[in-house]
């Protein structure tokens, strides 16, 4: 019996519970983890695993499933390190047996429930578990970032960062960046003031905080109507609300902002609003903005900057450039030079009727007389409200998702909403919702295209040396798709809808596949209604033996 009991001792002992910043820069490296979101700390959404290829991907097949006990949506990518996976939603954290789907350990989430009235789309949690030192963070809804003993769950510590009933959320998983903990915030649609703040991991004490609306005096301030309006940056907005990618090379941390509060631009004398929609440039010690991208000047329809920027180096007339890619909600796609921040190209991705173009010396859109009718009154259909929904991109999954708005007046109460529209969103009638597409970056030239008819699609996508593209449907399939061509090679219907993004990995030289499946989130919501099932749970697949 000694002999049974030491042997079962000793495999717990195998599995490492530290983990380190080497551990971090090499994800990838060492297949059998994955340690930051995205595949990589560029967000390439890449691997170089092949077992699973073009050829075999029809005996993919389910090898366990996992619940999470959660019905508002799984929208995380699960983090793998020693055989065991990291799973966050916003209402529970696990840790789970790779090899087995069997947990061991869970932690609810212990938040404010009253948060959920800021909170409208619920408890959601994006990004990755977050893990360095044995300790993994995350956020919660009601506004505090926290960390848990990794072996056994246990709270270790917890920060209070923002007060929920002013309109902040947390929303989005942390990031470690030289040994700082960096953590954003939502709630960019109340009445809020976004920032960034830094952390030391071990004992939570904040070392820094960046706001994304400079206080009248500070660089960027002119930017705002305060003399006029002396209040409006107090609350205006430039959320922080989606992950951060980091170059280690020049230790340069980016990370988006959201839109101006409030859209309607009579409430901020149609100024361009600085750092709002913007992409910033930090030093992770110590919050220094070294350059910053303002995409979207005067944002006033919801445009944001947030979306996550796929950092590459590229040949670029002739020499190769280290360059920042954003596909961007207001449907241009994006290539900046990542040293400096300066524009190389930007081309559109989807029908887009609000700007002609961006012009390359400016940096700035020219506009057509779209927002001059909104400002006189007009109801107008605004393409794209979003030309991508929340999604990392190897290869895109775009929207055909126009936003019919109008202005209206608004009336400032702390902690709600503070849009200042009135809209609807749909597809048009006959057309797809969205597409898979791969899309030449510099030049924009689109090399293939899909159309998804249903509903588009806000999962990530994924790709695999062995010529496939892995992502999800709100409809709930998971899929694979040829890289060449876009062609649909294979599919397995989960539970619920596919929000979140894939992941692959080895566990003893194995290849696997994870996604999390679960309807949630208020886009989701509003268009798949409850034509498909809430529900979350996690997937794991792997070639079915020959």
């Amino acid at each position: 019996m000694r002999k049974i009991l030491a042997a079962l001792l000793c495999s717990w002992c195998g599995l490492g519970w530290a983990q380190t910043a080497e551990e971090l820069l090499n994800d990838g490296k060492n297949t059998e983890n994955v340690t930051t979101f995205g595949m990589g700390y560029d967000l390439k959404m890449y691997s170089p695993l092949k077992q699973i290829n073009k050829s075999n991907v029809r005996r993919l097949v389910p090898i366990w499933s996992f619940s999470l006990a959660n019905d508002v949506g799984e929208h995380s990518q699960p983090t793998i390190y020693n055989g065991v996976m990291y799973v966050v939603n916003g209402n529970w954290t696990f840790a789970i047996d790779v090899a087995t789907g069997r947990q061991i350990w869970r932690t609810p989430v212990q938040y404010e429930r009253g948060a959920l009235r800021v909170a409208t789309s619920g408890a959601l949690m994006r990004g990755p578990a977050t893990i360095y030192g044995g300790k993994l963070f995350r956020q919660t809804v009601d506004a505090h970032v926290l960390a848990l003993d990794m072996k056994t769950g246990k709270e270790i510590w917890k920060q209070k960062y923002a007060e929920w009933k002013e309109g902040y959320k947390g929303v989005i998983a942390p990031i470690i960046a030289n040994g700082v903990l960096i953590s954003g915030m939502g709630g960019g649609d109340s009445t809020t003031r976004g920032f960034v703040d830094g952390y030391d991991p071990d004992a939570g004490k904040q070392l820094w905080r960046r706001y994304t609306i400079p206080a009248p005096g500070e660089p960027g301030s002119e930017t705002w109507p305060n003399q006029t309006k002396p209040d409006a940056w107090k609350y205006g907005g430039g959320a922080t609300w989606q992950s951060a990618s980091y170059d280690p090379q020049l230790d340069l941390l980016y990370i988006g902002t959201g839109n101006a509060e409030p859209y309607n631009p009579t409430f901020r004398d149609g100024a361009d609003c600085l750092y709002t929609a913007s992409t910033l440039a930090l030093r992770p010690k110590t919050g220094e903005l070294v350059w910053y991208y303002q995409s979207v000047p005067n944002d006033s329809f919801d445009f944001d900057a947030t979306a996550e920027s796929l950092l590459a180096d590229i040949r670029v007339d002739g020499r190769m450039r280290k360059v920042l890619i954003n596909a961007h909600k207001n449907g241009f796609l994006y290539v900046l030079d990542r040293t400096d921040g300066k524009l190389i190209a930007a081309n559109p991705y989807v029908k887009v009727n609000w700007a002609t173009s961006i012009d390359l010396k400016t940096g700035r859109p020219v506009l057509t007389d779209l927002l001059d009718r909104a400002m006189k009154g007009e109801t107008v259909n605004v393409f794209p409200s979003r030309g991508t929904n929340a999604t990392l991109i190897a290869f895109k999954n775009s929207w055909n998702f126009p936003r019919l708005m109008k202005y209206v007046d608004f009336k400032f109460v702390l902690g709600t909403g503070s849009t200042g529209i009135e809209s609807t969103m749909t597809t048009p009638p006959g057309e797809p919702a969205g597409y898979h597409m791969a899309i030449e970056p510099l030049t924009g030239k689109v090399a293939w295209q899909v159309p998804m008819m249903d509903f588009a699609s806000s999962a990530g996508m994924l790709a695999t040396d062995g010529g496939l593209l892995f992502t999800g449907l709100l409809t709930g399939e998971f899929i694979a798709l040829d890289q060449a061509n876009g062609k649909r090679l294979w599919q397995f219907k989960t539970g619920s809808s596919v929000n979140a993004p894939p992941i692959t990995y080895t566990h003893k030289g194995r290849q696997y596949v994870t996604v999390l499946s679960g309807r949630g989130g208020s886009v989701a919501n509003r268009i798949v209604t409850d034509s498909v099932p809430a529900g979350g749970s996690v997937w794991t697949f792997a070639l079915m033996p020959q």
